[in-house]
């Protein structure tokens, strides 16, 4: 959405970090101020003792100060702009995950993990460059190469029309130099990457390759992607090497030259050349000055092209579609209320026969549903009904689609044609309060978060009670496993502290600690040995007790109620 644009972004931090904005303009107005003063001060001094004269304690004393001054100015405008680096990452990266929460589960369910990775770190990261090391330096460059050139006019007029000839040469080989060497350093990146994805791959195929007597061929693969790393970094080293000495010739040529011709006799050469000793100091002085912010414009510029690629990504991502606030009029309907919708009340007049004979409103209602990935269609006129209180396995082929269904149930796609109704409202319409209430969703293996036993049970859901989680601890057979670690429920989480039985079952305990009405189940015991499965089944029994149940399952052992063909 606009409001949550890169730029709208920015300008909010900039506005709430005024103060440190204030900061970072006035240091580098300072550091650019303070640059200029102390070769002045110099070039008095000297041409105080060229002419004889006593040198006053109180202009060595400035120099001195204005050197501090200087160095301070530019640690300030450098710790400041880090800071404002920062503040824009934090605000970038929490924008991001606003808008994660916002987007659509069709959108959720597209994004590669790494492209959504790369966005949260690798473009905000260029955007924080951009203003550490990017924009606002280029302008504290630019702002420092015209303050000297002003202050080269007024002191040496013939000086000036060098730095003018010269600079433009001197921006375009700084340039060259830089883009061979990030091409260089890519190419040896690329390489590296060939070499050391090489060496896994030989490994892995070790009997193939000394069966087929390979290795001279695997061998000479590998020295190839050295060399090509060796070649790379020989182009890095070579522009390093030459470029250094190419600037240092060229500041002593300049220097050389000016101190030349402003030793010409010549009257006419001198109108433009001519100058004191002192001002000879300062001149050199600046000359100095100069070519370092003209080797960092052009690492500066190629920060902010980087940046603005980045930009652009994170604008992508932030133009996805959202959920509708408020989830339109449907949505605005808890299931955990059990409020219905028109639909619900239309399909409660159909005559639906329940497990007692009576007319019931379908907890689970698929209603000619037609669904598919991309061109491949998964499922098609689907139609089934399961009541309250109902428990039923899906059986089908693989690819037949009975884990699509849950996922439809859970509100991640919508389908293609059809309706997927929840009590008569569309899964995708429930609302995300009413979820974790509403059904637990246990697969084939448990997944970690960072943190306790108990918050991989609540996953930071404040409203789960202590007592909810001991007593779906104590349900799902547990409670002795986790109160016989040192710290009990507090005990962080690793991969060892259970056997693979014992996350499955905690598994089972984060779906059911909220007591949702609904258990969706995705063959929860297909990687388990024979003995574990019928604890976890015994458990599973326990838990589903009462409640509406969807599994899926190829073994008939696992098998709860009555079974759907899909």
């Amino acid at each position: 959405m606009k409001k949550n644009q890169v730029k709208n972004v920015i300008w909010k931090t900039v506005l709430q970090q005024k103060w440190l904005s204030i900061g970072i303009v006035l240091a580098v107005i300072g550091a650019v101020v303070t640059a200029l003063i102390p070769p002045l001060v110099l070039a008095k001094i000297v041409d105080t003792i060229t002419a004889g004269k006593n040198v006053v304690f109180w202009s060595i004393l400035l120099y001195f100060v204005m050197l501090a001054l200087t160095g301070i100015m530019e640690s300030a405008r450098e710790g400041l702009l880090t800071v404002f680096g920062q503040k824009i990452t934090h605000a970038l990266r929490s924008s991001l995950m606003e808008k994660f929460g916002r987007l659509t589960s069709d959108n959720l369910t597209g994004l590669e993990p790494g492209t959504l990775v790369s966005r949260f770190v690798g473009d905000v990261d260029t955007v924080e460059n951009l203003f550490t090391s990017g924009i606002i330096s280029m302008f504290a460059d630019a702002c420092k190469i015209i303050s000297i050139l002003v202050v080269i006019w007024f002191e040496n007029k013939g000086l000036m029309v060098v730095l003018l000839v010269i600079l433009p040469f001197l921006f375009w080989f700084t340039r060259h130099v830089q883009k061979n060497m990030l091409a260089a350093q890519i190419e040896n990146r690329k390489a590296v990457g060939r070499a050391s994805g090489h060496v896994p791959e030989t490994l892995h195929n070790i009997r193939t390759i000394h069966n087929l007597a390979r290795e001279t061929y695997m061998e000479k693969r590998y020295d190839t992607y050295i060399g090509e790393s060796y070649a790379a970094m020989e182009r890095t080293n070579f522009y390093d090497a030459v470029y250094s000495p190419v600037i240092l010739i060229l500041n002593a040529v300049v220097v050389a030259a000016v101190m030349l011709l402003s030793a010409s006799g010549n009257r006419t050469v001198l109108t433009f050349f001519g100058m004191s000793a002192g001002t000879a100091v300062a001149v050199t002085n600046y000359i100095s000055q100069i070519f370092t912010p003209v080797e960092s414009l052009g690492m500066e510029i190629q920060t902010i092209q980087s940046a603005v690629a980045g930009i652009h990504r994170i604008n992508e991502f932030f133009g996805l579609e959202e959920k509708k606030d408020g989830l339109q009029e449907v949505k605005e309907l808890s299931v955990a209320d059990k409020g219905v919708s028109e639909s619900a009340k239309d399909a409660a007049a159909v005559n639906v026969v329940g497990k007692s004979g009576e007319d019931e409103v379908p907890f689970v209602e698929f209603q000619n549903v037609t669904f598919g990935y991309d061109e491949h269609v998964v499922l098609e006129h689907l139609n089934f009904k399961v009541l309250d209180t109902d428990q039923v396995t899906l059986l089908g082929r693989t690819g037949a689609g009975k884990s699509t269904i849950l996922k439809l149930l859970l509100g991640l796609y919508e389908p293609d044609q059809g309706k997927v109704l929840i009590h008569g409202i569309p899964a995708t319409a429930v609302k995300a309060g009413d979820r974790r209430t509403l059904f637990g969703y246990v697969e084939q293996t448990f997944h970690m978060v960072p943190g306790t036993v108990r918050d991989q049970i609540t996953l930071f859901d404040g409203r789960i009670s202590d007592c909810q989680v001991k007593a779906v601890a104590e349900l799902t057979g547990l409670k002795e496993a986790i109160e016989s670690l040192e710290n009990d429920y507090d005990t962080y989480c690793t991969p060892e502290i259970f056997s693979q039985g014992q996350w499955q079952l905690l598994s089972i305990a984060r779906a059911a600690v909220s007591e949702p009405k609904m258990l969706l189940l995705d063959e929860i015991t297909a990687n388990l040995d024979a003995e574990t499965e019928k604890s976890v089944l015994a458990a599973l029994k326990r838990v589903a007790k009462d409640r509406t149940v969807i599994s899926i399952s190829h073994r008939t052992s696992a098998e709860l109620g009555r079974t759907i063909q899909i």
